[in-house]
């Protein structure tokens, strides 16, 4: 074949690949230098490869038994004025301990029987290690029930004693339902229902992953690895992430988080490399070619999206609030532990295995994807948006806005007891206690801070402060209840009852009338400091630090993929449309939260009850790893289609080739991606069904009308402005002379 007028490649056997691959390395940039590098060493020295990263495998996932977790605690998630009432609190030494809450429902035994009950119970838990003070028996208001409040003693975090104590006299009182639910219990229920989930997605989502992979390949050994080194990568950066959490404390659902992210990045970046390697193989070229130039191509895409992802995920940093904090380490540790297993592991299995690799085939399906052969079905759809782009692009964008529109009226709000899964015990006999004693509702904390001579002074204008709040009808007169002081005499805590739901959006408004008019207008003439806490007060000041400071995340991160982009393609126009499209996929991930969760809409297959809002983190990180994973699409995508560029093919034909070509990676890569998400969709836990709904929902319509539609449409608009930055002249002709990365070896 001659190109460009230079002398055609030498018959005969194929020359070593490696002489050419440097200038062709070179011309791709310091990122495939590093890719073709790492696989030419781990290709020659597999026994290392293949060890060292199974050695790192077994002492990663050692960590994590060894390495206790450090999680996050009630001080790393204050912020605002919540968060320095809370730390006024813990400093004057008024900060409540932890308190288990057993409720005795009398039912037809009736009251009597309910408080003696009560009685048997507190003799029972008095004088118990883990119990500071038993508080006397509370009647409910219609007389149904008991409650009775157990303080624990200091650095109490397994109440299980305490329950099998609480069990014991439930069996001495027949008559009574006893029941027992407090702050440790019910995190201890829901690190149990989060461990079982996981679990569960793990069961499922390895056979799903596996057919899926089946179905791409044909072939069971290739299958195998995708899965092989997505769950490898997981187990290694599960024991990494125990050593971070003592840096970086983590949130309870970070390992499910890297799970999630390492499965769908881990299959995806082995499952292109893996494709374009037999791609090669293919056409005729040796092994070590074909791994080389899939260093050079694929390994350059898994670097540059790995790179995607994680600017991505840091931007997460910007909150500062430690949930978000905890789930992009945990996330940026499973994306670089996937690129490097993507990058040395990989390469060297493949060279091992060589032909190898495509054993045993399943004949239906070997057979079925012979006769198809690449590309065939998305031509079909690629057809049109190449031949009318324009109205492919007003189509495909006037659906895909119209999906997105929800979003606009998305609500944010704390995650509570309503979104949490109602079948587990603790959940349902606080949800109970909270039904029965309706004075236990939402509480607002007035924290003041000033000089001890002023104790007299402070204790009448709070005095002043509850008269002016009860007058206002909006919270609950509890009887006459005297703030509490400090020892020092220096901080006093009021403690208001708002008789309102925690979801409730005039809690909020609850919250900015005693900041903003209440405390003010009571503490007036007084020199001291006064903060507003409590659990609706935090809830609002992290919406509000999450309202104000998205659209500074999203703009870094909108900045630094978009600069990403025009780097590795050196394409300022071609970064632009990745961005653009990148947005318009956040805001059908958006749209579809608004309209599934906060308005109900599938709520009965979903299995779950919609709480009318979106739980305040999800949408951000939903963003960030919609973000990141779609970049893994297209840099694939746009690395084929750039290839024909610089080879001299026009742009219309090197769009629809590039895309059709790649067209069944992406679908095998969004199936995998679809069903790990879909799979979290099934969880009990509301957050984890938020995610998996929203981004299975994202991929799905990213990597059909975005990737299929849209992006080719676009491109084909643009024409060669999109590669202003591709190499003409010499530097083409430099291409050339070398070999392109798909005549570097000539076929047989």
């Amino acid at each position: 074949m001659h190109t460009l007028g230079h002398r055609p490649p030498p018959r005969g056997p194929a020359p070593d690949p490696a002489a050419g691959s440097a200038h062709r390395a070179a011309a791709h940039g310091p990122v495939s230098r590093v890719a073709v590098r790492a696989a030419r060493w781990s290709a020659t020295h597999p026994a290392w490869a293949i060890g060292g990263w199974f050695a790192l495998v077994v002492v990663c996932a050692a960590l994590s038994a060894l390495v206790p977790t450090q999680t996050i605690q009630e001080e790393d998630t204050g912020i605002g004025g919540s968060g320095t009432a809370a730390a006024w609190v813990a400093e004057s030494g008024l900060a409540e301990a932890d308190t288990e809450l057993v409720l005795l429902t009398a039912g037809p035994a009736g009251l009597d029987a309910a408080l003696a009950g009560a009685e048997d119970l507190t003799r029972s838990l008095s004088g118990r290690a883990e119990v500071s003070a038993v508080a006397p028996a509370v009647p409910a208001p219609d007389g149904s029930a008991v409650l009775v409040a157990v303080e624990l003693a200091d650095g109490t975090d397994d109440v299980t004693a305490l329950a099998q104590a609480v069990a014991d006299v439930a069996d001495r009182h027949p008559g009574l339902d006893v029941e027992q639910a407090g702050e440790v219990s019910l995190q201890a229920a829901i690190d149990e229902r989060v461990a079982e989930d996981l679990v569960a997605a793990e069961i499922v989502s390895l056979p799903v992953t596996l057919l899926l992979m089946l179905l791409a390949f044909g072939a069971v050994v290739a299958a195998g690895i995708p899965v092989l080194l997505g769950v490898s990568a997981v187990a290694a950066t599960l024991g990494v992430s125990a050593v971070l959490s003592h840096v970086v404390p983590a949130d309870p659902t970070v390992a499910s988080m890297v799970v999630l992210i390492g499965m769908a990045v881990g299959v995806d970046y082995t499952l292109f490399y893996l494709k374009r390697e037999r791609e090669e193989r293919a056409r005729g070229r040796s092994t070590s070619a074909a791994v080389e130039i899939a260093a050079e191509t694929s390994g350059h895409a898994i670097v540059v999206s790995g790179a995607a992802v994680a600017v991505s995920l840091s931007a997460l940093y910007l909150l500062q609030l430690a949930t978000f904090s905890s789930l992009a380490t945990g996330a940026v540790a499973v994306v670089a532990v996937s690129v490097v297993g993507s990058l040395t592991v990989l390469p060297a299995l493949l060279v091992v295995l060589g032909h190898r690799v495509d054993r045993p085939r399943v004949p239906l399906l070997w057979r079925l994807q012979r006769r198809i052969g690449p590309g065939a079905v998305s031509r079909r759809v690629l057809g049109p948006a190449v031949r009318h782009p324009l109205a492919a692009v007003v189509v495909a964008g006037v659906v895909t806005l119209a999906a997105a529109a929800p979003a606009l009226g998305m609500r944010l709000h704390g995650g509570d007891l309503a979104t949490l899964p109602p079948d587990v015990a603790e959940v349902g006999t606080l949800t109970r206690v909270a039904e029965t004693f309706p004075s236990r509702g939402e509480t607002i904390d007035v924290v003041v801070r000033g000089d001890a001579a002023q104790q007299d002074e402070v204790v009448a204008a709070l005095g002043s402060l509850e008269s002016a709040a009860l007058a206002t009808g909006r919270f609950t007169d509890v009887g006459d209840v005297p703030p509490v002081a400090a020892d020092d005499g220096r901080t006093h805590v009021l403690t208001l009852a708002v008789p309102l739901k925690s979801a409730d959006p005039a809690l909020d408004d609850v919250v900015r009338e005693v900041r903003d008019d209440l405390v003010p207008a009571a503490l007036d003439g007084l020199d001291v400091e006064a903060v507003v806490g409590g659990w609706p007060a935090a809830d609002l000041d992290r919406t509000q630090r999450q309202s104000e400071r998205m659209p500074w995340v999203i703009g870094v991160v909108l900045l630094l993929t978009c600069v990403t982009m025009a780097v590795s393609f050196r394409s300022v126009p071609l970064a632009l449309v990745s961005t653009a499209l990148n947005l318009l996929s956040v805001g059908v991930a958006f749209g579809v939260l608004r309209l599934v969760f906060q308005e109900g809409w599938l709520a009965g297959p979903l299995a779950f009850t919609a709480p009318g809002f979106v739980i305040d983190w999800v949408p951000l990180f939903v963003m960030v790893v919609l973000v990141g994973l779609s970049m893994d699409y297209h840099v694939f995508v746009l690395s084929r289609v750039r290839e024909r560029v610089v080879r001299g093919v026009a742009p219309g034909a090197a769009v629809r080739d590039g895309v059709a070509d790649s067209a069944g990676v992406v679908t095998s890569a969004a199936a995998v991606m679809v069903s790990v998400f879909a799979i979290f969709a099934t969880s009990s836990m509301l957050e984890l069904k938020m995610l998996g709904v929203a981004l299975a929902v994202a991929i799905l319509v990213d990597a059909t009308v975005v990737r299929l539609v849209l992006l080719p449409g676009l491109l084909t608009l643009l024409g060669d402005r999109v590669w202003r930055g591709r190499p003409t002249g010499p530097a083409l002709a430099g291409s050339a002379r070398t070999g392109t990365l798909e005549a570097a070896v000539p076929t047989h």
